[in-house]
């Protein structure tokens, strides 16, 4: 049987005939789904907190990273000229979501945190999405949850792969 796939313009992906392709096609027709969903919760935060999509995607980040963020290693994630990223960073200090700091050894390496006021209105905002995944979980079972996110986790890596990050 064959198995490959083929994308029409809008991105919908047609797979081989069958469970396979209907799967794929369930898969992709969700994704998008959720896709927009959060694109629509970012970009009310946004808008709320006087911010661009970008300068989420910029909180996100540094939410997530495991030690302080640096500009550079910021710029490289988002994909962004330093201008760019500069012009994001001052727009999150200004809006009180973000602190720089000089590290101890280095002066000139510069350290990116979310401040207490960003993280509070970012929970506030966000509050509600944690709710319903907290309610959407409540239906699996621990197997099953872990089995989500290792797909998540897949795709995310396959995603970064795609953007070249990986």
């Amino acid at each position: 049987m064959d198995t490959a796939t083929t994308a029409d313009a809008t991105g919908a992906v047609a797979g081989p005939a069958g469970p396979e392709g209907r799967d794929l096609q369930a898969f992709a027709v969700e994704l998008r789904r959720l896709n927009g969903e959060m694109n629509r919760l970012v970009h009310g935060f946004a808008a709320t907190q006087g911010l661009h999509a970008t300068d989420v995607q910029a909180l996100a980040a540094i939410l997530d990273s495991d030690t302080p963020l640096t500009p550079g290693r910021l710029r490289e994630h988002l994909g962004l000229t330093s201008g760019a990223v500069t012009a994001c960073l001052d727009r999150l200090e200004r809006a009180g979501h973000i602190r720089r700091s000089r590290d101890s050894k280095d002066r000139r390496v510069v350290h990116l945190h979310y401040a207490p006021r960003g993280r509070s209105a970012a929970r506030a905002h966000f509050l509600p999405l944690a709710e319903a995944a907290a309610r959407a979980q409540e239906g699996f079972g621990d197997d099953e949850l872990a089995v989500v996110l290792r797909f998540l986790t897949a795709m995310n890596e396959e995603l970064d792969r795609l953007s070249g990050r990986r």
